[in-house]
């Protein structure tokens, strides 16, 4: 087994391509955000029935996966596996550029960006979004004195495994407080649940780590560098109890919520008349972004094959992205028991189920978050050393 060796990934024209087809994106949120500024919020597919659209679906989705990027790291310091040290330096600065892709698109829920800094200097302790603005910025400064920790020359390597013991308890932390901004919303029925704390920390460790699948096949192959197929097992089969876990926690908050008369109703919206969300939930969710990633990774015809950790990860991605969209977005079109025990109908829409459609700009705006999230990754990888030159099976050796 050779020494592990870091290195800068080289400008080449493939990286020059894929830098100005995230910039192209970049450059299109922000064009989106001075429209939606000048024009107002009528040019998206919001009302004041579905206040967090498409934008929210993506800003949670990569604030969720930044948590769960840090895998590969506390893998590495807090439970010891040797074949993920390597990565730990690219785990750390891909969780760091997620959150900042996540919270760049939850800016624009200000209404004014400048209203950010009332948010940053004024806190009401009573409210969940206030404890997550410390939790976000607490997360990118602990990560970022782990990456120190791991990267200076003259740094004690025993500082490495108590701040990546505090990573992880940080990043627990964190996805617990996204969660509960949901599990305490008690006035809608399809967010009053205790358990959507560790549903997001199971959904945060899959998406996490199907994420850093992806951006790490794909900075391998845009710097040219050998990827080992049995370290990507390895990943794809952690990827696959994720996932498995996923589905359970899924399954018992949908069996507690049937257990309660009260919540009765989302349940039969969401599971079978809900339309597009039981679509969602049903094929997107638990088909394609559960059962089929955990089939192919498990069947003996396709565990081996070098695309299926890819395959899986993709279908996790899109998978995870339904789940929080029919979570967002469903939860909200639902209508509130204004008066539980009655129905209560009006001109304004009270007591029917909300309509929405997405529209370009909020499309535009997620994949703005995106493009950051993956920029801010490249650029590191060009101006770091994160990424080992060699990760053949050969290089790594017996590392378990």
């Amino acid at each position: 087994m050779d020494r592990t060796i870091y290195r800068e990934i080289k400008a080449t024209p493939q990286v020059w391509q894929v830098a100005f087809l995230l910039g192209a994106m970049i450059v299109a949120a922000l064009a989106t955000v001075v429209y939606v500024e000048h024009h107002g919020h009528i040019v998206t597919g919001m009302t004041n029935q579905i206040v967090w659209g498409l934008p929210h679906v993506f800003a949670i989705f990569l604030i969720v996966a930044a948590s769960g990027a840090l895998n590969v790291a506390s893998m590495a310091s807090v439970f010891g596996k040797d074949h993920a040290k390597p990565l730990a330096r690219l785990s750390g600065v891909l969780a760091i550029a997620l959150l900042a892709g996540g919270l760049a698109v939850l800016v624009l829920d200000l209404g004014r960006p400048d209203r950010l800094l009332v948010a940053m200097t004024t806190y009401n302790f009573s409210s969940i979004f206030a404890w997550n603005v410390i939790l976000y910025t607490g997360f990118m400064a602990i990560v970022a004195v782990y990456l120190f920790t791991q990267m200076a020359r003259g740094a004690p390597a025993l500082f490495v495994g108590p701040m990546g013991m505090l990573a992880f308890l940080w990043r627990l932390a964190l996805t617990t407080g996204t969660g509960s901004i949901f599990g305490w919303l008690v006035a809608r029925p399809g967010y009053d649940a205790a358990i959507m704390a560790p549903l997001f920390i199971a959904m945060s460790f899959s998406l996490g780590l199907a994420v850093f699948i992806l951006v790490l096949s794909a900075l391998c192959r845009l710097g040219d560098r050998p990827l080992g197929g049995l370290l990507m097992q390895k990943f794809a089969r952690l990827l696959a109890i994720f996932a498995a876990v996923v589905l359970y926690f899924t399954a018992i908050q949908h069996l507690t919520s049937l257990y309660a008369a009260e919540h009765a109703g989302f349940e039969r919206f969401i599971l079978a008349t809900g339309g597009i969300y039981t679509w969602l939930f049903w094929v997107g969710q638990v088909g394609l972004g559960g059962a089929l990633p955990m089939l192919l990774i498990w069947h003996p015809s396709t565990a081996r094959a070098p695309s299926t950790p890819i395959l899986a990860s993709l279908l996790v991605v899109l998978g995870g992205l339904a789940q929080l969209y029919v979570i967002v977005i469903g939860g909200q079109a639902y209508p509130m028991p204004l008066f539980p025990g009655h129905v209560v109908f009006s001109g304004f829409g009270d007591g029917t189920v909300a309509a929405y459609a997405p529209r370009w700009p909020e499309l535009a705006l997620g994949l703005g978050g995106v493009a950051v999230a993956l920029l801010a990754t490249g650029l590191g990888a060009k101006v770091l050393r994160i990424l080992p030159t060699n990760l053949s099976d050969a290089n790594l050796g017996s590392r378990g």
